[in-house]
């Protein structure tokens, strides 16, 4: 077995098909064929079922995706220790951002970390913020932005920035300058699962308020929760920022939930396992920076 052998495997295991793995790593589709047919014989183990619609694993192929994984997670890891000697980031980065910013964020943090970090690589994966608390304590993720995230002692936190809660509806509702919290049992509302940090916090303020939401709708996708608003099959409570990503945030008012006020913190998240590195050191101040930006050009709430 070589490395190139185990990364070919892996990324086809990933991805279900050699077609979408040969166009990820840049390598004729034979050629990567063959790395993989060699590495069965030399395992003597079929690894993969190809089918009409892709590849399936077998049991072998998925005992040694688990080793693959964990080889080239030492291999990154060699490289950011040889590096860090130089503090020099290289190696490969896996960033997670939450639903309500990945739009906004994901392009400039690819062109600044393009230019800025050449040597290195990343991954950018969007998820809300408790699953990405468990991402980051198994070592599928090395740094993440997540919103009030729950004391862990796996996970460090740093404050980024503070954003309110609000009410987004339609753009005739832009006249009122705000809405208290009672009010919302008035307005049908489209929310994520239980469990969201948005939604959570709204239903233990309703609890504590006495005030019951109508949930007409649930969606696990903040562009698609935008999309319904838009549409007119309700409303929903989310930080002004969100609306950055919508093409058309410009027919939606963004109203401040006040009479209480409800605060969203957004952190920086890594695992207190992990070495901090030259690569997750400079990626983090370059988020940190993405997020201020980001958030000073989102819509001014009314």
């Amino acid at each position: 077995m070589n490395l190139q052998q185990i990364e070919t495997f892996v990324h086809v295991a990933e991805t279900g098909s050699f077609s979408k793995a040969a166009l990820l790593l840049d390598i004729a589709q034979p050629a990567l064929s063959r790395q993989v047919r060699a590495l069965e014989t030399e395992l003597r183990e079929t690894l993969l079922i190809r089918t009409g619609r892709g590849v399936t694993l077998t049991d072998a192929g998925r005992r040694l995706l688990e080793h693959g994984h964990a080889i080239m997670q030492r291999v990154a890891l060699a490289k950011e220790d040889l590096g860090s000697q130089r503090d020099e980031p290289v190696g490969r980065i896996v960033v997670g951002l939450p639903p309500s910013l990945a739009r906004r964020l994901t392009l400039p943090l690819i062109d600044v970390f393009s230019r800025e970090m050449p040597k290195a690589g990343l991954a950018v994966v969007e998820g809300f913020s408790v699953n990405m608390a468990e991402w980051l304590t198994s070592g599928r993720m090395d740094l993440a932005l997540v919103y009030t995230p729950e004391p862990q002692p796996q996970v460090e936190v740093t404050p980024v920035l503070e954003e309110r809660l609000c009410l987004i509806g339609p753009a005739s509702m832009g006249q009122r300058a705000s809405v208290s919290f009672e009010e919302l049992s008035n307005y049908p509302l489209v929310m994520p699962q239980r469990g969201q940090i948005f939604r959570k916090l709204m239903e233990a303020q309703a609890t504590l308020s006495q005030v019951k939401l109508n949930v007409v709708w649930e969606v696990s996708s903040v562009p698609a929760i935008l999309d319904l608003v838009r549409g007119g099959y309700g409303y929903a409570a989310l930080t002004a920022s969100a609306l950055s990503s919508l093409e058309h945030g410009d027919e939606l008012a963004c109203i401040p939930i006040e009479s209480p006020g409800i605060v969203s913190t957004l952190c920086m998240a890594q695992s207190s396992k992990k070495r901090t590195t030259p690569l997750i050191r400079r990626t983090s101040e370059l988020l940190r920076g993405l997020c201020l930006e980001a958030v000073g050009r989102a819509p001014k709430t009314l």
